[in-house]
């Protein structure tokens, strides 16, 4: 599979509801779910509500105009994606219980890691610590570019500087984030 660069034309004509665009889409999407989906549900029909569901709340933000960078379009996907699954899994768990069903449809992988599982965990809590330890402004400004990816106009309005001066604080925020990790 080869990876496709999106732009603000492509968002237009998905938009228009361009058939091409929405079959390209359909399918380029589709088969990068199907692979993330495969290693973690077991049901075909569950992996196949993940990824319908998963289009329809695409569609609505792609409607709604919150689609701010057509260039993260595919981790936006993945972001989305991220959150059905999780809810399918959440609901799952409030409706059965693997105790009560001798045959269960889904099991987690078997391919977990649990030192990799832990290893996430520990980085994890490095990197929020490392980030209180920072200035507000470093804090909200890697926050809200990084892990918000908001639009760097928007950013720069609330942060009340130009684009070159934005470049110049995310610099010295970053800076500032790797001389603590690597301590």
């Amino acid at each position: 599979m080869q990876f496709q660069p999106f732009d603000q034309s492509y968002l237009e004509r998905l938009r228009a509801g361009d058939y091409r665009a929405q079959e390209h889409f359909g399918a380029y999407f589709s088969a990068l779910i199907q692979i993330k989906l495969r290693s973690r549900l077991k049901s075909p029909e569950a992996i196949e509500d993940v990824r319908q569901e998963t289009f329809a709340r695409f569609f609505v933000a792609l409607r709604d105009g919150r689609i701010l960078q057509p260039e993260c379009l595919g981790s936006f996907v993945n972001s989305i994606c991220n959150n059905v699954l999780l809810e399918h899994f959440r609901a799952g768990s409030r409706l059965d219980s693997l105790d009560a069903d001798e045959n269960p449809k889904e099991l987690p992988d078997k391919g977990i890691d649990p030192f990799g599982v832990l290893a996430a965990r520990e980085t994890e809590e490095k990197v929020r610590e490392i980030l209180e330890q920072l200035s507000e402004r470093d804090r909200r400004l890697l926050h809200e570019v990084f892990l918000e990816e908001r639009d760097k106009d928007e950013v720069c309005r609330d942060f009340g500087v130009e684009r070159d001066y934005l470049r110049v604080l995310l610099c010295r925020a970053k800076k500032s984030f790797k001389k603590r990790y690597g301590r």
